[in-house]
């Protein structure tokens, strides 16, 4: 009996994927910026940049975690983006 056998992961043997957790990073600025700097900005201190940062953060773990199921999933099942959609073609 050897070790049971564990579907195979994006980041086996990697930790974390810095190019995922890059792109995780970016949205969730983007997404914070676009949505709270411009109300929080005027009143911006201390205490509340620590706020900011932790919703980054929080953000950021959320959008990695989404991309990892959905694209760990994809690549496990099998699902392809295929080069040609397929149409019905007329018999002449």
């Amino acid at each position: 009996m050897g070790r049971p056998r564990k579907a195979p992961g994006m980041t086996d043997g990697r930790g974390l994927d810095p190019l995922r957790m890059a792109e995780a990073a970016a949205e969730a600025a983007l997404v914070l910026g676009l949505v709270t700097l411009p109300v929080a900005w005027p009143v911006l201190d201390g205490s509340l940049a620590a706020v900011l940062t932790a919703m980054l953060v929080i953000l950021t773990l959320g959008v990695y975690a989404l991309h990892a199921v959905t694209f760990d999933c994809f690549r496990l099942t099998g699902h392809r983006v295929r080069g040609s959609l397929s149409y019905p073609r007329r018999r002449d």
